[in-house]
């Protein structure tokens, strides 16, 4: 399947997903130490955003949270890329300072949790 996007970050990745309905906030859902999701309320607590493609509709929260994507690159706990539906100014920061492959304008429903995928976020494609 072919699915089309637009680049916020470019970049080149592959990857295995992993898929979130729901928002996001970096600050306090995601240990910046683990990359693990530690949100009691979310359906994914308890998994590693690590070197996956992080696919989730849009972050949430305090503009610290680009710190926090920061931080986990910084760690080497960030994601290799993430997908999202609607970007919003804390995510894109994020992805741009750490050089996270980024793209938007995605319908992630089409996305499956857990398979390989090629992203070429340069020209905002999606292969699987």
């Amino acid at each position: 399947m072919l699915i089309k996007g637009q680049c916020v970050v470019p970049g080149i990745v592959k990857g295995t997903t992993i898929v979130s309905k729901e928002p996001i906030s970096f600050l306090g859902d995601i240990d910046p130490q683990t990359g693990q999701i530690v949100a009691k309320s979310h359906p994914l607590q308890g998994e590693f955003i690590s070197d996956k493609i992080f696919v989730f509709p849009c972050g949430k929260g305090s503009t610290v949270g680009s710190y926090i994507i920061f931080q986990l690159y910084k760690n080497g706990k960030a994601p290799r890329a993430m997908i999202n539906s609607k970007v919003e100014a804390i995510v894109a920061v994020g992805a741009i300072i750490s050089n996270i492959p980024l793209i938007h304008e995605v319908d992630i429903s089409k996305i499956p949790p857990n398979v390989e995928i090629f992203l070429n976020a340069t020209d905002g494609l999606i292969e699987f």
